[in-house]
Formats: C-alpha cells, sequence, structure tokens
C-alpha cells in the first residue's frame, strides 16, 4: 500500500502544480500587466491538469475530494518558493490537516 500511496500522492502533486500554474499564467496577464501569450501556456496547463486528474484509478468524486488537500498543501508551497511569502504556522496546520483529509479518503479500506 506505501508504494501505490506514493505513486498517488505525487500524480496529485504534478496535478496540483499543472492547475495553479494553469491558474498563475492568467493572474499575471490580469494582474501583473503579463503578456497576452501567458494565456496560451495556461491553457496548455489546465488541460494537463484535467488530464492528470483522469488518471487516477478511483471514483472521480473520490479523487477530486481527496485532491483538494494536496492542492491545499501545493498552493501554500507555491505562496512560498514563486511569491516569496513564508506560511504561517497556522497555514501549516491547516495543510496537515486537509492531507490527512486526503490519506482517509484514498486509503480506505477497499469495498467488495
Amino acid at each position: 500500500m506505501g508504494l501505490e500511496f506514493a505513486k498517488t500522492l505525487a500524480l496529485f502533486v504534478a496535478t496540483a502544480l499543472a492547475e495553479i500554474a494553469g491558474c498563475y499564467l492568467p493572474w499575471l496577464w490580469l494582474k501583473k500587466d503579463g503578456s497576452a501569450w501567458l494565456l496560451l501556456p495556461a491553457v496548455l496547463c489546465l488541460a494537463l491538469f484535467a488530464w492528470l486528474l483522469s488518471l487516477h484509478p478511483q471514483a472521480a468524486g473520490r479523487v477530486y475530494a481527496a485532491y483538494g488537500g494536496v492542492y491545499i498543501g501545493a498552493a501554500l508551497a507555491w505562496l512560498w518558493l514563486v511569491d516569496g511569502l513564508k506560511p504561517s504556522p497556522w497555514d501549516l496546520a491547516g495543510a496537515a490537516v486537509a492531507l490527512c483529509g486526503m490519506a482517509l479518503i484514498m486509503l480506505q479500506p477497499q469495498r467488495g
């Protein structure tokens, strides 16, 4: 189960980075006077995001629910690494709770 969980987590992290980049690029265009050409890689990132979500073998709703926990952690990492703002202890505690929720959803015993 450990290897499967690691693979699932890595796929979720890649998915989160694709989604965040796909949303960050239009934000740069709209808020930071970036080039409209930023929209092209944004669309590609969001298409990659949707495709990556489809690679999970679990039911879509369960995948989307669990993915939310990983997205929170990835967004806070982006805040620190890209925006240069260190997450607060409250941010980190919230991400830990969200990641625990993701693990509960994804590691539940399989039925039938």
